[in-house]
C-alpha cells in the first residue's frame, strides 16, 4: 500500500524512516556498492536498500530488496548490525531533514553476473571497501 505523499511528508518529518541496508560480497571479499539516482545520497556509491513495507519482516524486506533493486536471490543473510543518520535533504530532494535507522545484513553472492539494476540505480561496482560514512554499530549480544 503506497501512503499518500502529504501524508509521507508529515510522517518524514515526525519519525525516524526504517530500513534494511545489505552489505553484499562476492567470492573475492569485495562488496557491492550502487550508484544511487535518489536522494539522500544521490549520485552516490551506497550499499543497497530501502525502506521496510508495513506488516513486512526485517528478513522479508531485506530479501525484496535483493530481488527488487539487484535481480538476485539472497540467502544465508547474516545480521550485522544497525546504520543511522540525518540527512539535510529527504527521499524527494526537499529540504526537510531525514532520519534514518537501517538494520544491515550481510550476504555472499556466488554468481554476479546476474545482477539487473532497476531505476534507483544506474551502476555497480565491487568495491574493496564499505563506503566510509556507511558505519555499522553493534552492541555485544546484539545479533
Amino acid at each position: 500500500m503506497r501512503i499518500p505523499e502529504d501524508l509521507y511528508t508529515s510522517i518524514r518529518q515526525a519519525i525516524p524512516i526504517i530500513c534494511v541496508d545489505l552489505v553484499i560480497e562476492n567470492s573475492d571479499g569485495h562488496f557491492l556498492l550502487v550508484k544511487r539516482t535518489n536522494h539522500p545520497l544521490k549520485a552516490e556509491w551506497w550499499v543497497p536498500g530501502g525502506r521496510l513495507l508495513h506488516s513486512e519482516t526485517v528478513m522479508n524486506g531485506a530479501i525484496r530488496k535483493g530481488k527488487e533493486e539487484l535481480g538476485i536471490e539472497l540467502e544465508n543473510l547474516t545480521f550485522m548490525g544497525f546504520f543511522e543518520e540525518t540527512f539535510e535533504v529527504d527521499c524527494r530532494g526537499a529540504d526537510i531533514p531525514y532520519h534514518t535507522i537501517s538494520l544491515v545484513y550481510r550476504s555472499r553472492v556466488v554468481d554476479s553476473d546476474h545482477i539487473r539494476l532497476d531505476e534507483q540505480s544506474s551502476d555497480f561496482i565491487w568495491a574493496t571497501a564499505l563506503p566510509e560514512k556507511f558505519i555499522i554499530k553493534k552492541s555485544e549480544g546484539f545479533q
